[in-house]
């Protein structure tokens, strides 16, 4: 049970890794966590809310995917169900949001609404690569992408 909390911690950890955020606490609440030491995951559902400085995620349900390594092996981290993301900054939404420890890539998908100071932007997928510090909103397949913004 220990390890399968550490994971989870790890993947939150992953999931935020920035210079900023290295030496912060995560706060994770969910109605229910359950660790699968055969299946190398941790499932955190209902009402789910990770707290760490700066950053707060919102989701239905968090699923974390280690290998057999452990906490400092995660291979995935999946928030499904009315995923929100909020900074200081900025306030994100959809329905579904990934991150690939390996890869930097954190990519939010579903009826994505970002909102900012500058504006409104709406899309099926957002990417944010966090290694090469690049965000795509794309359309896709799934529509287009729109745009509201505020000048100043």
């Amino acid at each position: 049970m220990m390890r399968g909390l550490c994971c989870f911690a790890a993947a939150v950890l992953a999931l935020t890794a920035t210079a900023a955020f290295a030496a912060n606490t995560v706060k994770i609440t969910a109605d229910t966590f359950v660790v699968n030491e055969t299946e190398t995951e941790a499932v955190f559902t209902g009402n789910v809310v990770v707290v760490r400085t700066g950053l707060t995620v919102w989701a239905d349900r968090i699923v974390v995917d280690y290998a057999e390594g452990g906490p400092e092996s995660i291979k995935s981290f999946v928030a499904t169900g009315h995923v929100r993301l909020k900074t200081e900054d900025q306030d994100a939404t959809g329905e579904r949001a990934t991150f690939n420890p390996q890869t930097q890539i954190l990519r939010l998908t579903g009826n994505v609404t970002v909102i900012n100071a500058s504006g409104t932007l709406n899309g099926p997928e957002l990417e944010i690569d966090l290694a090469r510090n690049t965000t795509v909103f794309s359309g896709g397949k799934a529509g287009r992408v729109t745009g509201v913004f505020t000048t100043q």
